[in-house]
């Protein structure tokens, strides 16, 4: 499995992070065969939005009811760490569900992909996928 994003999007999501300064923003990813087709930005519902992040419930119910419904498929999550690395942190661990959805942390510079699994290789939770990126001609980094 891979997270294949397009440059463009990766983009917006890492100006968006830099602009929240210190809060971690999040949102849905949107697609299928890990390939991000949309995502949906959501409120960060966590206590404490500068050190952790919890998307808004009903933001989740409603994207899973658009699924059913035959709207876009949850690809998975994405979320920053502002003043982190964009590895999982324990509370990540923590929170995610063994359901293989994807995850993006950016951190307003970085990116890396995670798949979120049972028994993975970081916390027992996540285990890294690779990245890819394509440009408006469409071809992808690994091209």
């Amino acid at each position: 499995m891979q997270l294949v994003i397009s440059s463009a999007m990766l983009a917006d999501l890492q100006q968006l992070a830099r602009v929240a300064a210190q809060q971690e923003i999040c949102g849905i990813l949107f697609g299928r065969d890990g390939r991000v087709s949309a995502r949906r930005p959501t409120r960060n519902v966590a206590a404490d939005p500068g050190r952790h992040f919890e998307i808004d419930p009903r933001a989740l119910i409603d994207a899973e009811r658009g699924e059913r419904n035959g709207g876009d498929a949850v690809l998975g999550y994405y979320h920053s760490h502002p003043s982190g690395t964009v590895r999982p942190s324990i509370t990540d661990a923590e929170s995610a569900a063994p359901d293989g959805r994807l995850w993006l942390i950016i951190n307003g510079q970085d990116a890396a992909a995670w798949q979120a699994v049972p028994d993975g290789e970081i916390y027992g939770r996540f285990d890294a996928i690779p990245l890819d990126c394509f440009g408006a001609n469409g071809q992808t980094a690994a091209q």
